[in-house]
């Protein structure tokens, strides 16, 4: 009979100590990026699998991980940060023989139950908080469950529990200024549903840092996020006696629709107007033009979020907040100076 491949075999090719590969396999500090992606290619390789017996010696075992999305359940197959985030949550846990539990609701209160479902009926051993939003009921409920969780946004808005989150005011006012330097005044901002912790966040940057840079009060409007409302509220902020020179999105797939309505209105992007779209994906890569964006590796980010819950989940909430990355503002073809 084949013997099993143990830590000691991993570390011996991998040239590094056993506990460096628990380290690494663990999704735990402690260890390079560069070591860590050689161990799991070994690992992988070898075809190592953890052995739910020995991890639970070790550490609180992690069988299943829970997240609640109220999204339309078409719109997270249009939406490129949903699949790219949840591929990133999905390979981490995997390498540890977790499974990610998803459920879509249709409703807050939906949401709420089905979190007090998974957590009497122990589905579970931890939480991903994604949409944070403004005083988020859901925090208060998930506290008394004391369920493990790691929330996906803001730890201003994320009532003490551990959060992972970039840093998006800073990303908007970087955008700002780049554009200012072009010479244009009159933005507009198209964001997602004001209740939503991130969108808030990066509202408040925009209006503070046009009135920074001396520009004027920039139009605001709020949508749902979907391709045909970008295309809906763009064609109204264009169709404007004094349209915007410039619009930033709150995604991606806003400022794609985006384009479309640029062109009905028989304008030229970027010469008669600029767009800038948030998160980044290959969508913004291979539109005519191709899309200026505030990006950061959404797949990275996910894979962040899952490795510190897996940590919350075995150290019982000891961990801490931490900063996954400032979005930097990438110019393609889809910004310029601004028209004279």
């Amino acid at each position: 009979m084949r013997r099993s491949t143990t830590l000691a075999d991993i570390a011996r090719l991998a040239g590094v100590s056993t506990s460096a590969v628990s380290l690494a396999l663990n999704g735990r500090v402690g260890v390079s990026d560069d070591t860590r992606a050689r161990i799991v290619e070994i690992a992988e390789n070898l075809g190592w699998h953890p052995n739910a017996p020995a991890r639970a010696l070790t550490g609180r075992p992690v069988a299943a991980v829970g997240i609640v999305l109220r999204r339309p359940a078409r719109f997270l197959g249009a939406e490129p940060f949903y699949m790219s985030f949840l591929a990133g949550l999905e390979n981490q846990f995997s390498k540890l023989g977790s499974s990610l539990l998803m459920h879509i609701a249709e409703s807050p209160a939906e949401e709420i139950a089905t979190i007090r479902r998974w957590a009497a009926e122990r589905r579970v051993d931890g939480l991903v908080l994604l949409d944070l939003r403004v005083n988020d009921e859901r925090l208060d409920v998930i506290k008394y469950l004391e369920l493990p969780t790691v929330v996906v946004g803001d730890p201003a808005h994320a009532a003490g529990l551990p959060a992972v989150w970039t840093a998006d005011a800073d990303a908007v006012r970087a955008a700002v200024h780049r554009l200012s330097q072009l010479g244009h005044e009159r933005l507009a901002w198209v964001g997602e549903r004001s209740d939503l912790a991130q969108t808030r966040i990066r509202t408040d940057a925009f209006i503070e840092a046009c009135a920074s840079a001396g520009l004027p009060t920039p139009r605001i409007l709020e949508t749902d996020s979907s391709s045909a409302s970008g295309r809906e509220a763009t064609t109204a902020l264009l169709s404007h006696a004094r349209r915007p020179t410039a619009i930033l999105f709150d995604n991606d797939l806003m400022a794609v629709a985006a384009l479309g309505a640029a062109r009905d209105a028989g304008l030229d992007v970027p010469a008669d107007v600029s767009l800038v779209a948030y998160d980044d994906s290959i969508l913004c890569e291979v539109t005519s033009p191709p899309l200026s964006a505030l990006s950061h590796d959404v797949h990275s980010y996910g894979a962040h979020v899952a490795q510190l819950l897996l940590r919350e989940v075995q150290a019982a909430g000891s961990t801490t907040s931490e900063l996954d990355a400032t979005p930097e503002f990438v110019e393609r073809g889809s910004t310029g100076p601004a028209p004279a």
